[in-house]
């Protein structure tokens, strides 16, 4: 049985990621009500540190994994290495001898514990005082009893994680608040200024990437822009060097490298490297998560019921999150580059079949597993090749993004 692994951001203040929490499921049968935590957590740990590989999830970052009250009494937690491990105390535990016995070894033994969807009770003193992380939802807390939360636990040697940020308002609110970590999505949304002209050359990179993804551009142009940018050559040999391909020697030659990569590969690096440049002052999450959908979409191309070229999809994937990236509206943004009308619908309005393949990659990247089967069904994709395809993506934006 295919085990489905998503991973949602953690950020810290600068908004670099501090690690990710991991989203489980595993096959259809976790649709229904009987599945419990012990044997989701159980499966999630299986599946990311034995069957995966936390290094591929992650990319060698913290992974914070919900554990129950059963799991935390027989000391599972202390099967994984602490240095990667985030325990987090599901809101249901309850605090009892053998629960906070179990929870002081831990803690004793270094790893790190977090208070997972916290309110507030006197009882949970004693998991307080061993956890280094507490979990508010920023959400369905309301503002004053976050506000208290945060004076209560002022007292206590804890960092404070906002769960569910969707906004770079609720980002600034949670910080000013004394919040230390942020986990959301609001990194993926554009902050919109009314009256402020995109710079010239951010509309230009933009141009270049639509234009690199046109099927009629010609090898002979991709090549050229490699050879006269001595930036983008050096991080062309580092790409081609990096521990995606595991070449047993190194390229030493621009040619060599880019006719080892072809056509369609340079395409791609040329495009994710103007990306890169695009969003220089944007979190570096931004960029991951918009060549992760990039080459999820691709990777759905041509298969099932619609057999979409995967080069579109791929495109679709790269440009879904250049209204965060540029702080302006898709709708506006897509009157200044010349992709495709699917492309542009999609993206835009929301509509058409390409829409589809987007509707599903960001499903999956929320852990969203009903929306995931109902795309894939749509699609007429296998449900059980997904998995494969998103930790490939993973694999691929991370090697990517450390040259």
């Amino acid at each position: 049985m295919e085990t489905y692994v998503a991973r949602q951001p953690i950020f810290n203040k600068s908004k670099k990621i501090f690690g990710y929490e991991l989203l489980f499921r595993g096959g259809m049968s976790n649709f229904f009500p009987d599945i419990d935590g012990d044997t989701a957590t159980s499966r999630v740990l299986s599946s990311s540190f034995l069957l995966i590989g936390t290094e591929k999830i992650t990319g060698g970052r913290r992974a914070f994994i919900n554990f129950t009250q059963d799991l935390l009494v027989k000391k599972i937690p202390l099967m994984f290495p602490r240095e990667k491990t985030v325990i987090e105390i599901l809101e249901d535990v309850e605090p009892e001898e053998d629960v906070i016995n179990a929870c002081q070894e831990m803690a004793d033994k270094g790893y790190c514990l977090a208070l997972d969807d916290f309110s507030f009770r006197p009882e949970y003193m004693p998991l307080i005082s061993l956890a280094k992380i507490v979990k508010i939802d920023f959400r369905l807390t309301p503002p004053e009893e976050i506000s208290e939360l945060v004076k209560e636990l002022s007292h206590n040697d804890v960092d404070l994680l906002a769960e569910k940020v969707e906004t770079h308002e609720e980002f600034q609110k949670a910080l000013e608040m004394g919040f230390v970590y942020f986990q959301g999505y609001f990194f993926s949304r554009p902050q919109i200024l009314k009256g402020r002209d995109i710079p010239t050359f951010r509309i230009t990179l933009m141009q270049i990437m639509a234009e690199i993804n046109r099927e009629d551009f010609q090898f002979d142009e991709l090549e050229k822009f490699v050879s006269r940018d001595v930036g983008i050559s050096y991080k062309l040999l580092r790409y081609i060097n990096s521990a995606y391909f595991s070449r047993m020697e190194n390229i030493s030659s621009i040619k060599q490298a880019i006719v080892l990569l072809g056509e369609h590969e340079l395409r791609r690096f040329l495009s994710l490297t103007t990306m890169t440049k695009l969003a220089s002052e944007k979190p570096d999450e931004l960029v991951r998560a918009s060549i992760i959908r990039a080459k999820f979409c691709e990777l759905m191309g041509g298969r099932g019921g619609l057999m979409i070229k995967p080069s579109a999809l791929f495109t679709l994937g790269l440009f879904s999150l250049i209204d965060a990236i540029m702080d302006d509206s898709m709708e506006n943004l897509m009157e200044k580059v010349p992709l495709s009308e699917g492309i542009k619908n999609a993206l835009v309005y929301g509509r058409g079949e390409l829409n589809h393949y987007l509707r599903l990659a960001v499903c999956y990247e929320k852990g969203d597993w009903e929306g995931v089967a109902k795309m894939a069904g749509i699609l007429g994709l296998e449900e059980e090749d997904l998995p494969r395809y998103y930790t490939d993506s993973i694999y691929w934006a991370d090697s990517f993004m450390v040259i």
